[in-house]
């Protein structure tokens, strides 16, 4: 009972997604509400249930990472994906839809910069755009924003190369 009232608690906060931060608080506190009532159902000692708490709330933080994690992977999949078969200045779109929607489907540009390597060790330097439209002044105004990164060939997949994403692009370093 305690675990189906926790899960019902998870649903709201799953329907935040596409804000992680939403995501993350909503899944922090889903967390310690569940924490709090397995650790009182299994003992009245306020140490343990502490315990308990700080164990739930560690395993969803390492939860929603590694989903985090996964989504930023499938990105750099698709980005790469597009990269890959451009020659230098060719100018490539890439876009993404999420199966499960922590964050928002993407698209944009990527342009070759320059080659480099060798014939076993083939890499590319990117730029690629991500677009979007804010709502100003009663009318849509598209954005842009620019990163760049490599990207290398794996025998027949071309894949990133970066060690960290863009952390003012996803957040802190994950």
């Amino acid at each position: 009972m305690i675990m189906r009232s926790s899960l019902a608690l998870l649903l709201p906060a799953l329907a935040l997604a596409g804000c992680t931060s939403g995501l993350t608080e909503g899944t922090r506190a889903v967390a310690g509400i569940a924490g709090s009532a397995v650790g009182r159902a299994i003992t009245s000692d306020p140490a343990v249930t502490t315990g308990i708490g700080l164990g739930f709330l560690s395993g969803a933080d390492a939860g929603v990472k590694y989903a985090e994690r996964r989504v930023h992977g499938y990105e750099q999949e698709r980005i790469a994906e597009a990269a890959g078969p451009l020659q230098p200045g060719a100018v490539g779109v890439w876009s993404v839809r999420h199966s499960i929607p922590i964050e928002a489907n993407e698209h944009g540009l990527v342009v070759v910069s320059r080659e480099f390597g060798a014939e076993r060790f083939r890499c590319k330097e990117i730029v690629f755009s991500v677009e979007w439209a804010e709502y100003e002044q009663q009318r849509w105004v598209p954005r842009r924003t620019f990163y760049t990164t490599n990207i290398c060939l794996d025998g027949a997949t071309w894949r990133w190369a970066a060690a960290e994403p863009a952390t003012e692009r996803w957040g802190a370093l994950q």
